[in-house]
């Protein structure tokens, strides 16, 4: 049986938005439901349960559960900002804001989600014949960071060259971060550096990074990568076995840099996203601001 793979356009992977690791996995989940050859239409209901996420993300039931109903009602104000390109008919470049979806239901009883997408948000998702990004979510399933699976799209967008190189100020509006690690140290302290690791230890990719200056100022990242040599055995005959043993356990993603998801949920405060919850705690332990279990 064929693991469950994500198809996204290549302007989806590259729009900017921002989801939290749970409303992630959801979107994900859904997402690899959706038939890249049918027809589109927003009638259809793509469903996901919390014994599903525990068991993608190997976390444990009851955070899932807790997790989910959070999570699905956050899904219905996110948003994502699209850029079309001109298609030949004018010069100027073509905005798009709009929502991942229209309708969700929680069905409290089962621990379980339904959502629609929106009509305009289809299109990216289905009907794909070129200009796409296809990965599968067992990739993604144990990073505990967005910035990870969002870096892991984008170099998987270029996994045939093994090289992207992406301007600073477009991967920040990319991740829409806003005013946050305004500072390059912060922003590769706590947005590239986790996200790389995250993405050597999870995924199929070997990752290094570099920087690039515009005179005195650092403008670019550059990024290296190729299939682990596990990954290219296991696609060979009888590797599959040898790759699997040689495979490094899956750490736990019952914490979030360091610090584990219950004093994260205790200390998070209203709309913040656990990420920066964590960040957060970092700073204020200390001062002895945390509260703990």
């Amino acid at each position: 049986m064929s693991l469950p793979q994500v198809y996204k356009s290549n302007a989806l992977v590259e729009a900017q938005y921002r989801l939290s690791v749970v409303e992630q996995r959801i979107m994900l989940a859904c997402i690899s439901q959706v038939r890249r050859d049918g027809p589109i239409t927003d009638e259809k209901l793509y469903s996901v349960s919390a014994a599903d996420i525990a068991t993608m993300s190997d976390t444990s039931t009851k955070q899932a559960y807790r997790e989910l109903e959070k999570a699905a009602l956050r899904l219905k104000r996110r948003e994502v900002r699209l850029v079309e390109e001109p298609n030949g008919k004018g010069h100027k470049r073509k905005v798009m804001l709009t929502g991942w979806v229209q309708t969700i239901f929680y069905i409290e009883e089962e621990g379980r989600v339904e959502l629609r997408f929106t009509k305009d948000m289809l299109p990216y998702l289905t009907e794909l014949s070129t200009q796409f990004t296809r990965y599968a979510l067992a990739d993604v399933a144990h990073m505990t960071s967005a910035h990870a699976i969002r870096l892991y799209e984008l170099l998987c967008q270029w996994r045939g060259t093994g090289k992207r190189e992406v301007e600073i100020d477009w991967l920040r509006e990319a991740f829409q971060l806003g005013d946050k690690y305004p500072a390059i140290k912060d922003f590769k302290r706590w947005v590239i550096e986790p996200a790389v690791e995250q993405i050597n230890e999870h995924s199929p990719l070997q990752v290094k990074w570099d920087q690039r200056k515009t005179g005195r100022r650092v403008t670019h990242l550059t990024f290296t990568f190729s299939e682990k040599p596990s990954e290219r055995l296991s696609k060979t005959a009888g590797g599959k076995a040898r790759a699997k043993a040689a495979k490094p356990p899956q750490r736990s993603a019952s914490a979030l840099y360091g610090i584990p998801m219950a004093i994260i949920e205790k200390n998070a405060r209203s709309g913040e996203l656990s990420e920066d919850t964590a960040l957060r705690l970092l700073d204020e332990a200390k001062r002895g601001k945390v509260r703990g279990e």
